[in-house]
């Protein structure tokens, strides 16, 4: 956790809580917050109007969170190039990235907007998406609220260290409770068209099989992180549902990244792109370390 924390900044209500989520996390943490503001480049005066105009919202920002996290260093940067293409550039160096789950594009009753996807399924960092918040911003406002609950989802079968790093290491800086939700299936043999009932017994064991995968799975973070309280729930259901079932009174959910490598800039898989679309919390999306962009 000592690179810098990187927040996408527009101007909207959503960036403007992603960017005070971001700041807190930074002040956690003990390193600087990076707020970048990016627009496409334009010819002419309408070019010059755009930077201006982009500057002045970057100032403000920057100036707002100077006085509510005083000990906090906020540097603005400024970029003429298209805000997905900027966040990606300036993570490089980041920790951590945080955006909204949209910006000012888009329409009414859009959840997550088209940088946003792009960003998450790229970044080479973990990425924070901040949904709309639920009051007022302003003065006074904390919406960065402290986390008491963490969850994260995780397949023992498939454990990927640097989700399971994460969702411990942000639960130990914020004392909060970890909550690890692991979904699962039938197997494929008791649900064929010959079999025409699966006993209680059955499923008992198969349950069981789960749950002490996913203890042993975790064991090694939780020697790691003793201090952190963690509490396991293996269901019966599709990872999206279960993850999102669970994260009703999460403060963050966090999930893996495994992007689609037959497309050519990257997908979130569908279990990521359905968590973004309906949770209701801030959403770290966690690279994975077989992703080609990460």
């Amino acid at each position: 956790m000592s690179h810098s924390v990187l927040a996408g900044v527009d101007g909207s209500e959503r960036s403007s809580a992603a960017a005070d989520w971001a700041a807190r996390e930074a002040a956690l943490r003990g390193v600087p917050l990076r707020l970048c503001h990016a627009s496409s480049p334009l010819p002419g005066t309408a070019g010059d109007t755009l930077r201006h105009v982009g500057a002045r919202k970057l100032q403000r920002v920057v100036a707002e969170l100077g006085e509510r996290y005083p000990d906090l260093e906020v540097r603005g940067e400024q970029a003429d190039d298209a805000p997905d293409s900027a966040l990606l550039a300036a993570a490089r160096d980041a920790g951590l990235l945080v955006i909204g789950t949209r910006g000012t594009g888009g329409f009414d009753g859009l959840a997550v907007g088209s940088v946003a996807l792009r960003v998450a399924a790229a970044a080479p960092c973990p990425v924070v998406l901040v949904p709309q918040p639920s009051g007022t911003f302003g003065e006074g406002t904390r919406l960065a609220r402290a986390m008491s609950q963490v969850v994260a989802g995780f397949d023992a079968h498939h454990p990927v260290s640097e989700v399971a790093d994460f969702a411990f290491s942000v639960a130990a800086a914020h004392t909060a409770h970890l909550r690890v939700v692991q979904a699962w299936a039938l197997p494929a043999e008791s649900v064929s068209p010959r079999t025409l009932v699966v006993t209680a017994e059955d499923r008992a064991t198969w349950e069981d099989q789960e749950v002490l995968q996913l203890s042993d799975a975790l064991r090694a973070w939780q020697e790691k992180y003793p201090r952190v309280t963690v509490r396991t729930d293996v269901v019966l259901l599709h990872p999206a549902e279960a993850l999102l079932n669970t994260s009703r009174s999460a403060d963050l959910l966090v999930v893996g990244r495994r992007a689609d490598p037959s497309a050519a800039e990257g997908r979130l898989g569908p279990v990521t792109h359905a968590v973004l679309h309906h949770a209701r919390c801030p959403v770290a999306v966690v690279p994975h370390p077989d992703d080609g962009r990460s």
